[in-house]
């Protein structure tokens, strides 16, 4: 059977267009939504694509049955990738929800991402300036985003792992043959890719397979507007699809994503008093070009911009929930369910200037056998006005791997240690402690390439933290051995950059 592989991320000008739509599903927190939406086939030199296009196509149209104000952009140069990114900078507010897709040709060059506009130059060894200075940087999206202080940034990569720049018979730019893994996000930022690192994305999955889009993207366009489903979930769910569908033709892709938000985000669910079979706002004309877009926004009825959003934190003791809420709040109250009393959460000894009141205990406590359900939270305003209940979902096997990866992101360099005793011991006892959110450690002696597998006790949801007396928490390594490589593959399909601890 024939298998035809996507080569690579994708983008172009050939024509842009804008379509325009109110919003149908309010956003859990952000003023309003917006998306850019890239697709690129036509390059010049380097291999075309088929599918980039109708990916970003297939994705506006997705976006614009979740309420986003889409660009929706094709075979761009790289001077029109330059515009269109401006043209969305201009679109975003403080407090948006910012979503930027991305279908075409990428690359990597030392830990940098690269998207290719269509006008990129064949390159060969040593050129890797000329392919930074034709493309567009990842990382650049990001911060650009961040700059303009959307609370919630979406950024979406459907590309394959492999160089677009080899050629036989010669030497191609040195790069890591596909896209780096984005851990190091700031906070607000969730990115998704196609396939894992030293992986390619498949466009179809036979010569007979007739699908207009590859099979990451109409997976994902499908899996964004299930109701009901937060990014997480959404990302979940289409790794698992698209890994099956790939396995199907004995072929391994597997997406990966990157979370660093600090709200659970849903993007189809309806605003609180919304009805519930609201119809779908007509589409709007296309534009053949690509102005600065201004629509004003008109907020649905009963819409709040200012619910409040939960960090849980897993501990020896139980849960530690804290919650933030963007109004002075006079108090605090909540309850697990549907039903019951509301509770509340208490004072501190701290006056809130905004009230010249004692401020409201923002954290509460739970049992560490709590099963999952809904928090419904309320407050009253600085008014004397009671706001809410607004829910909050809590589930604890989600909670835990969303928290522990976070504090590993920020302990990577307490990952392994050293001792000697009776030999040298590298300890990974800190990986063993977080290591719910592990799925699998990695380890080269010697070797920046991690080669060994680290043995690991299984995830215990009652005391997480604790390691099993019978499990041993380091390894003997022998007297000559200058440093050791680590690389995680995290339960959410992500793969950590590889570090390297030296003795």
């Amino acid at each position: 059977m024939t298998r035809l592989l996507k080569t690579c991320f994708a983008c172009g000008l050939a024509t842009i267009v804008i379509a325009v739509v109110l919003p149908l599903a309010t956003p859990a927190y952000a003023a309003k939504r917006v998306a850019l939406v890239i697709g690129n086939n036509d390059y010049k030199s380097v291999p075309k694509l088929q599918k980039a296009v109708n990916d970003a196509r297939a994705m506006g149209d997705a976006l614009k049955q979740l309420g986003f104000n889409v660009m929706v952009a094709e075979n761009l140069n790289r001077q029109q990738f330059s515009e269109a990114l401006l043209t969305f900078d201009n679109t975003v507010e403080p407090g948006d929800t910012a979503f930027f897709f991305y279908a075409g040709h990428g690359f990597e060059i030392a830990g940098q991402n690269f998207l290719l506009p269509t006008d990129v130059p064949a390159a060969t060894e040593g050129q890797e300036e000329l392919v930074r200075d034709a493309s567009v940087l990842a990382d650049r999206i990001i911060e650009r985003l961040q700059n303009k202080k959307a609370r919630t940034s979406i950024l979406v990569f459907d590309a394959c792992r492999n160089n677009p720049f080899e050629r036989p018979g010669t030497r191609a730019v040195a790069g890591g043959g596909g896209l780096a893994p984005m851990t190091q996000l700031p906070e607000g930022v969730f990115s998704v890719f196609s396939a894992g690192p030293r992986q390619t994305a498949l466009d179809r999955l036979s010569n007979e397979d007739a699908n207009p889009n590859s099979v990451f993207t109409r997976t994902f366009a499908k899996e964004l507007v299930q109701p009901g489903l937060n990014m997480v979930q959404i990302a979940q769910r289409t790794r698992r699809l698209v890994s099956e569908l790939a396995e199907s033709v004995h072929h391994k892709q597997i997406p990966v994503y990157f979370d660093q938000m600090v709200d659970d985000v849903f993007l189809n669910g309806l605003a609180k008093g919304a009805p519930e079979n609201a119809a779908p706002a007509a589409a709007q004309p296309k534009l053949a070009a690509l102005p600065p877009v201004s629509v004003p926004r008109v907020p649905p009825a009963n819409e709040s911009l200012n619910a409040p959003i939960a960090m849980f934190s897993r501990n020896n003791g139980g849960w530690s929930i804290t919650f933030s809420i963007v109004d002075p709040a006079l108090g605090i109250s909540w309850r697990l369910g549907d039903s019951g009393d509301f509770r509340e959460t208490g004072f501190m000894d701290i006056l809130d200037p905004r009230t010249r009141k004692r401020m409201p205990n923002f954290s509460i406590q739970l049992p560490a056998d709590t099963p999952g359900g809904t928090l419904q939270v309320r407050y009253i305003d600085a008014n004397g006005e009671m706001q809410g209940p607004f829910p909050i979902k809590f589930d604890p096997e989600a909670a835990l791997i969303h928290d522990q990866r976070k504090i590993l992101d920020m302990t990577s360099t307490s990952w392994l240690s050293f001792r000697e005793f009776n030999g040298l011991l590298v300890y990974y006892t800190h990986l063993m402690s977080y290591r719910c959110a592990i799925r699998q450690v990695k380890i080269g002696i010697d070797t920046s390439m991690p080669d060994k597998l680290l043995t690991m006790p299984a995830c215990n949801m009652k005391d997480p933290i604790s390691i099993p007396s019978d499990a041993s928490p380091y390894l003997k390594l022998p007297p000559s051995t200058k440093f050791v490589s680590v690389e995680l593959t995290y339960r959410d399909g992500s793969v950590s950059e590889i570090k390297s601890f030296r003795r």
